[in-house]
């Protein structure tokens, strides 16, 4: 009897107490989230919300840092932020979530804020984020080339060269802490592009195995 409820007290307080253990908790979680979202249905508000604390905590940090950081941190940060907002916008259609909440979800440092956040919190579908897009040439030919087609690349292929393409960029100046940043990115898209050839391999689609994002 005491083994059961000590193992019912533990599933009942674990979230709380492995949290506590993370380095973001004493940060971000207490301040953004109350341990009534500490739920299953929550869980993609609490990851979205901790990490737009964390984004736009990380770009102030690097603003205060001057010189060739923040010339080299800041757009890779801001395109990160709104590459979420447009995420964020598009999955969140035909859910619950309502445009006040899709909105609190938004990172405010990127290049769509205040006005590109404002749109897209009020967009109902699909072509509203495209116009959207059209008022920042950067991301109007991101969704511009974008399709699900035999041959097309998806809007999240398009953003994940772009990304490549900033982070790249990094290494072009000297005497920077923006190229740890970039280095570590670019090894995350070298493990998707592994990753992919992989499935390809096991699938037998060898037709699709270059269509990975090439790093240099």
């Amino acid at each position: 009897m005491l083994t059961a409820l000590y193992l019912t007290m533990l599933f009942d307080f674990s979230p709380t107490c492995i949290l506590v253990l993370l380095p973001l908790t004493a940060l971000f979680f207490q301040e953004c989230v109350s341990e009534q979202d500490l739920d299953e249905l929550h869980i993609e508000i609490i990851r979205n919300t901790l990490y737009k604390a964390y984004l736009e905590a990380f770009y102030e940090f690097c603003e205060n840092i001057g010189g060739s950081t923040t010339e080299m941190m800041c757009p890779i940060l801001e395109f990160e932020a709104d590459r979420r907002a447009f995420n964020i916008t598009i999955n969140s259609f035909g859910t619950e979530l309502s445009k006040d909440d899709r909105a609190k979800l938004f990172p405010r440092c990127g290049r769509l804020y205040p006005d590109g956040l404002s749109r897209l919190a009020k967009a109902d579908d699909y072509e509203q984020v495209r116009q959207v897009a059209e008022c920042y040439a950067e991301y109007n030919l991101l969704f511009e080339g974008a399709g699900t087609g035999p041959g097309e690349k998806t809007l999240e292929d398009k953003f994940f060269e772009y990304e490549v393409k900033l982070n790249m960029n990094a290494f072009m100046n000297q005497f920077h802490f923006g190229v740890f940043y970039a280095y570590v990115k670019l090894k995350e898209q070298e493990c998707r592009n592994i990753v992919w050839i992989s499935e390809c391999i096991a699938q037998q689609n060898r037709s699709k195995i270059d269509n990975y994002v090439p790093i240099f």
